[in-house]
């Protein structure tokens, strides 16, 4: 049995990836591990796929590592059958544990690699895409991150609640670890490749499927690049995203936030766009201002206060999303052309502008019945705007203009 098409020995302890490769084969350039589970029906063309690319780019200098979960469909089998093959192809059998994050730093542990990446195996992640990530690496970036919500990137057939839990789990990472989610278009990618040097040592605890988050939130990831890509749909085998894995991501971002460790967020703050957003959000506080006038004023239609200022509000969201969408993201608007995408960017937008609202409805009635009395309505709302602005300016930032579905 040669080096190449033996089973490799699962190692054990903290999974903690070493700063250099323990190995006395030579060392490479590239690792790229492989998860599997039930997988069977797609191994050889990933393998495939993937030796040809990499062949081009990388002759001899890189490795497929392919760690499986022992599937019952013995797609661990079926890989090592492919060893003699494919000589930069090497096999994990895991008999003892689970999970894909776990799996894939018992890959990285074993790499020889100084880049370590990850791919699914059900050919949903296109393997073109792993060319444009190692230019990012090799051009300085510590973190290189497949994104579908970047120019380039969507997704092909999801469905509106596929849609909705995805945007969710953003959302609620936003909100409990932003300078970890914060940091990346879509945190919810599995397909990515960082620099050893970047997360070795650190003890990684990583929860359920979405490893990316670990990386970012205990690694040292000081910079980071991104690709767009299209996220395709199964061919072969059966999705394995459960309810079971978004309550485990919530509890990965509990886990992050509570032991404080948290990369520091780098990005450039969005100045000019910020200060755009905040000219047309001023507009919308003189819309607000006049219909709730209008309709809550004694002398006008004498309106509730509650009543008055959703239907202010409502209006005031339409004249910010028109004015954003023509200049504060224009330039984003312009590669999303048609009614539809405007219609769905509106949907988006509102959505999260109706969130703030039930903030901003709550903290008015706050202010107008408890701290300032029935004299100061306007002082209150002002302050209930002021308060909402940023939730408005973050998360719509980050979700509203990043118009994912494409053609097939």
């Amino acid at each position: 049995m040669t080096y190449t098409d033996a089973l490799i020995p699962v190692p054990v302890g903290p999974l903690q990836v070493g700063a250099a490769a323990d190995s006395s084969a030579p060392l490479i350039q590239f690792s790229l591990i492989v998860p599997t589970y039930n997988e069977s029906k797609n191994v050889a063309k990933i393998v495939k796929q993937l030796t040809e690319l990499l062949d081009d780019c990388l002759p001899g200098d890189y490795e497929l590592i392919l760690v499986d979960d022992n599937s019952p469909d013995k797609t661990w089998q079926i890989a090592q059958a492919l060893t003699p093959h494919y000589p930069q192809l090497r096999v994990m059998r895991r008999e003892t544990e689970r999970g894909l994050s776990s799996a894939v730093i018992r890959g990285w542990q074993v790499a020889r690699g100084n880049i370590l990446g990850v791919i699914d195996a059900d050919l949903q992640h296109p393997p073109e895409i792993l060319i444009q990530l190692l230019k990012q690496i090799q051009n300085g970036a510590d973190l290189a991150v497949a994104s579908r919500h970047v120019e380039g990137g969507g997704v092909s057939e999801w469905s509106f609640i596929r849609r909705f839990l995805s945007r969710g789990a953003q959302v609620l990472g936003l909100l409990i670890v932003p300078n970890v989610v914060g940091r990346v278009s879509d945190p919810m990618s599995g397909y990515f490749m960082v620099h050893r040097s970047a997360i070795a040592g650190p003890c990684l605890n990583p929860m359920g499927y979405k490893i990316l988050l670990e990386v970012i939130g205990r690694g040292r990831v000081e910079t980071i690049g991104e690709v767009g890509y299209v996220f395709q749909e199964r061919e072969e085998g059966e999705s394995k995203v459960t309810w079971q894995h978004y309550l485990t991501y919530l509890g990965h971002l509990v886990r992050l936030r509570s032991r404080g460790r948290i990369a520091r967020l780098r990005r450039q703050f969005p100045v000019g766009r910020f200060l755009r957003f905040g000219i047309v959000g001023l507009s919308g506080v003189f819309v607000d201002m006049a219909v709730l006038y209008l309709l809550s004023d004694p002398s006008t239609l004498g309106w509730g206060l509650t009543r008055s200022k959703i239907v202010a509000a409502e209006i005031a969201i339409l004249n910010n999303f028109l004015w954003n969408d023509a200049w504060t993201f224009a330039d984003i608007a312009q590669a999303q052309k048609g009614w539809n995408a405007r219609i769905k960017r509106f949907l988006k937008f509102n959505t999260i502008c109706l969130a703030g609202l039930v903030l901003n409805v709550l903290l008015l009635n706050f202010l107008f019945n408890v701290v300032f009395g029935q004299q100061h309505r306007y002082l209150a709302n002002l302050i209930a705007i002021a308060v909402v602005t940023l939730w408005n300016f973050w998360v719509n930032f980050k979700l509203s203009w990043r118009v994912t579905q494409i053609k097939k």
